[in-house]
């Protein structure tokens, strides 16, 4: 009897918008941080110190590949853990806490490493902690944001896609370029945006495992059964496809760096100018395209809009003649990618298969963003040598244009 008393499930709550909108942006914020300066900035300085020329194109392709590959095989396992997390902390909270710090900690001696197969390792170690964080902070959305509002709030939460390189490059940039204060600097502050964020939000345990969480489980977890959801299936394709087309920004430094001969300072500073530009961008067209697809009721739309100015602005930064018109180029992408972000993970959000289930779905809607991760700097090994960045780019950008076809398939609202 006192074992059932224990298992007795508390009262739902949930977290007022001026407490629950703030905590996510500062949560995502965090993780965006910890994720996008090392792929932007810290790695390429990092592996261009240990390695030269194409040598450390094919080592940062495969660090990023490694990393994003464990990442991916993660992400449903992490949702399902949560989804079943019967700690008094809450099951989104315990676990946006323990990505934060620990994957903190892993960013801090991804610093001090001095050989690339410690940058696979520790970065490997960053990206699947850090996915504890991501997985936690999209469920608390899908748990305790209103339908009828999810644009707004999706098209703020996309905001920490900017904040993040923004705060984080600014921060990286105070302390000398190729140092491991760099990367310190960078733990702290994303180790701290978790715990703020956790400190916002409120959350309930799990009431019960409704499937024991063994191995059998877990590999359950990968699964959802695409002709009983066809509706989620085909808006997880048209996130998949997009995101291989958006994934090549993780090549923006290294792109600059060889294409321009920017020296670690020079691509710091311009780094910092693009994330500056890209922010602001992608803020107005984010917070607009969510306010009018809530408006309208309509999403599908701004998503084939986003994708179409997503492959003009690809197509021209490796096109672009010179760094002027580069940047450009990267002002019309984040046109495309603040319409994508804002509108798109609401539209995942409105097909999940089972709201019981949505750290697990939602992980699973993240593996639209991981696969590509994986797999592009793996392909940019084989494509760079073989014809250069604007075969590389221009590949993507038609495999990104393909999620059209799929997004013809994914129900409207009120549909």
């Amino acid at each position: 009897m006192a074992g059932q008393a224990l298992r007795t499930p508390p009262a739902p709550v949930a977290t007022s918008l001026r407490r629950l909108v703030p905590g996510l942006l500062v949560s995502r914020t965090g993780i965006v941080m910890a994720i996008a300066v090392p792929l932007q900035l810290l790695l390429t300085i990092r592996l261009t110190a240990l390695l030269d020329g194409a040598g450390a194109a094919v080592a940062f392709g495969l660090v990023t590949g490694v990393g994003a590959v464990v990442a991916m095989a993660l992400n449903p396992i992490t949702g399902r853990i949560s989804d079943a997390t019967t700690a008094r902390l809450g099951k989104r909270r315990t676990w946006l806490l323990f990505g934060a710090l620990t994957g903190g900690a892993a960013l801090a001696v991804l610093g001090l490493a001095t050989e690339v197969w410690q940058v696979v390792l520790m970065w490997t170690a960053v990206q699947a902690l850090f996915n504890f964080q991501a997985v936690a902070t999209d469920a608390l959305f899908a748990d305790q944001v209103d339908p009828a509002r999810r644009g707004r709030v999706a098209g703020i939460s996309g905001l920490p896609s900017l904040l993040g390189p923004v705060i984080g490059m600014t921060l990286v940039n105070l302390v000398p370029a190729g140092s491991a204060t760099q990367w310190l600097v960078l733990a702290g502050a994303s180790a701290a945006a978790g715990v703020l964020g956790a400190l916002l939000v409120r959350d309930t345990p799990a009431e019960r495992a409704t499937e024991p969480l063994d191995v059998r489980g877990l590999l359950r977890s990968f699964r959802v059964d695409a002709r009983a959801h066809p509706a989620f299936a085909w808006a997880w394709l048209v996130r998949f496809l997009c995101n291989c087309a958006i994934a090549t920004v993780t090549f923006t430094a290294v792109y600059l760096t060889e294409r321009f001969g920017l020296s670690p300072a020079e691509i710091g500073t311009t780094l910092l100018r693009v994330v500056l530009l890209s922010a602001a961008v992608q803020a107005v067209s984010g917070l607009l395209a969510g306010y009018l697809s809530d408006r309208w009721r309509r999403q599908k739309p701004f998503v084939a809009v986003a994708a179409v100015i997503t492959a003009v602005g690809t197509l021209g930064v490796v096109f672009a003649p010179a760094l002027g018109l580069v940047m450009v180029s990267i002002a019309v992408q984040a046109v495309g990618f603040g319409t994508f972000l804002a509108v798109n993970f609401a539209m995942c959000v409105r097909v999940l298969p089972n709201p019981a289930d949505a750290g697990r779905d939602l992980a699973l809607v993240d593996l639209a963003n991981s696969l590509p991760q994986s797999f592009v700097p793996l392909l940019a090994t084989a494509l760079i040598p073989l014809g250069g960045y604007r075969l590389f780019f221009g590949a993507l950008t038609a495999v990104g244009l393909l999620g059209l076809v799929a997004l013809a398939r994914v129900p409207e609202v009120d549909a």
